[in-house]
């Protein structure tokens, strides 16, 4: 083997070496680490009053799951399981089904028929959010909710997740927007309920409560695909 060269302490090597400390910085060293807890002693506690008084989280604080829907009340999570398998802690579980014509619950094929979330599990670190292709599944700043007296009361179901169904719409199932294909959902053409969804509800669940602050939309101009059809001619 060959001895290595020697390098001058004027090489480009050199320059990357730190200085020695000063005699002041060594004197000093022992008790720096304490001037973070002294500047602290002097400054007003503030002790916030809950749960008497609401918390001020982070706009992005990760608490409890929340499954969206599209501003006509069908349901966005499409049932893919991405989420599931992106869960470092295996706390998710989804079955998904078919889309029926008279049982639409989400645009295109399949819908979410079984969600759940372990909370016993969940370690909040947003993976699944990540993961969902139609940000069906988001992340609230809600956690007073997550107590419960037993383990049943810590594995949600689609009915604690689901969103309600936004202000005007109905809720789900019924057709999709007529004249309109599932890529249209996700592009957000789609504003809200039109007329000829709010009759199909009122024909097939007259008792549905959506259907009493229901208001009807225009359905968005489908490019590309000339006329619109109407849900009647859809489900055909």
């Amino acid at each position: 083997m060959t001895d290595r060269p020697h390098r001058s302490r004027g090489s480009q090597h050199d320059k990357w070496l730190r200085d020695a400390p000063s005699a002041l910085a060594r004197a000093f060293a022992p008790v720096a680490g304490y001037g973070v807890t002294i500047s602290s002693m002097f400054r007003p506690v503030v002790t916030e009053q809950y749960p008497f008084e609401p918390p001020q989280v982070m706009p992005r604080y990760h608490g409890r799951h929340q499954l969206n829907r599209y501003d006509d009340g069908l349901e966005k999570c499409i049932g893919c399981e991405l989420c599931a398998w992106a869960c470092p802690a295996d706390a998710i579980y989804v079955e998904a089904a078919s889309n029926e014509p008279g049982a639409q619950y989400s645009p295109g094929e399949r819908y979410g028929r079984v969600y759940q979330i372990n909370y016993l599990r969940c370690i909040f670190c947003g993976m699944c959010i990540e993961a969902c292709p139609t940000r069906a599944l988001t992340m609230s700043t809600d956690f007073d909710e997550l107590v419960g007296p037993g383990r049943e009361g810590l594995i949600y179901e689609k009915e604690d997740l689901l969103a309600p169904v936004p202000e005007g719409a109905v809720g789900a199932p019924h057709p999709m927007v007529e004249g309109t294909e599932d890529s249209d959902y996700y592009r957000g053409k789609v504003v809200g309920s039109t007329q000829a969804q709010i009759d199909w509800v009122r024909a097939h669940r007259p008792e549905d409560p959506s259907l009493g602050a229901a208001r009807a939309k225009a359905a968005p101009t489908a490019s590309g695909r000339g006329s619109r059809h109407t849900v009647k001619g859809a489900l055909r």
